[in-house]
């Protein structure tokens, strides 16, 4: 299948469903395991065990691995930008904000990813995708904004989790240019492989957490789910929907997340829902439609 970044197919849709689920357990967990482990120690973990889970996958597929410098450079392009970068401004900045703002911030996402590609001319600014994007950050914070306590340094973690997600739009279009005819699982495991050798170096120097005392379990269950559904799992689906359906338009997930979040709360803890959720939740839909155009266009037909 040929990418197109102005459609998503039903499919696509429902990878996008599953990706907001995993990402959005990903804050759930940082928060949970800060407790006892400093930030880069935090990241070096998920993105090691993420990296070793995934092995064992390669060789069932028989992907080999890449060959050479030259081979590795684009995953050490993508693996800077889409781990090494983001993980550490965000897990960084949930230790000054909460993790509900934490993943507000996050759904900034796609309007970076819009403007870094409209600015190095990839694809153009499209008033319906930006309308989209920004009806979308309304529903989000529609969703959450309101209650979230202040803290010290809030304004810190908010431009570091801000940070983030301006890396996260280079990082959808260095994998747009440099891994257009790679396998999703080899994608996903070669950028984490990479992200490993650099958290190790970063985390070493500034944090050597062989110094640290042995976190409890509590601490590596969360370690555990960050690594293996929040980054092995989720990486697997992303760079699919990146293959299928463009850089761009995999990036919709993060305002998705919030919406997931409230749901999973109903699910699985029995939260309710309050209208104002049910508000924000059906503005991000109707920001979701916007971007995707075909309903729109049935629209115009039709009249």
């Amino acid at each position: 299948m040929s990418v197109n970044d102005n459609r998503i197919d039903a499919r696509d849709w429902s990878l996008l469903a599953m990706l907001s689920v995993l990402w959005g357990g990903s804050f759930f967990f940082n928060s949970a395991a800060l407790r006892e482990l400093p930030p880069l120690t935090l990241v070096f973990l998920r993105v090691a065990l993420g990296a070793a889970m995934l092995l064992p996958l390669l060789r069932m597929q028989g992907i080999s691995f890449p060959k050479g410098v030259a081979g590795w450079k684009p995953f050490l392009a993508i693996g800077l930008l889409n781990n090494v970068i983001p993980f550490s401004l965000i897990v960084i900045g949930q230790i000054f904000i909460p993790s509900g703002l934490a993943s507000i911030l996050n759904a900034t996402t796609p309007l970076f990813t819009v403007m870094v590609m409209a600015a190095v001319g990839e694809e153009a600014l499209q008033m319906r995708r930006v309308t989209g994007v920004a009806l979308g950050l309304a529903g989000v914070i529609i969703l959450r904004v309101w209650g979230i306590e202040a803290r010290t340094g809030q304004g810190i973690g908010i431009l570091l989790c801000l940070g983030g997600a301006l890396s996260y739009g280079f990082a959808a279009l260095a994998a747009r240019k440099l891994l257009k005819d790679s396998a999703p699982l080899g994608t996903a495991a070669f950028q984490l492989m990479a992200s490993m050798v650099m958290m190790a170096s970063v985390a070493g120097v500034v944090e050597q957490p062989w110094r640290l005392p042995m976190p409890g379990l509590t601490t590596w269950l969360a370690v555990l789910g960050l690594a293996t559904l929040s980054t092995a799992l989720a990486y697997i689906v992303f760079f699919q929907i990146v293959r299928r359906s463009g850089a761009t338009n995999v990036m919709l997930v993060t305002l998705l997340i919030p919406v997931t979040a409230i749901l999973l709360g109903w699910l699985v803890l029995g939260e309710p829902i309050s209208l104002r959720e049910i508000a924000g939740a059906f503005v991000i839909g109707s920001a979701l439609i916007v971007i995707d155009g075909r309903a729109l266009r049935m629209l115009q037909r039709v009249v």
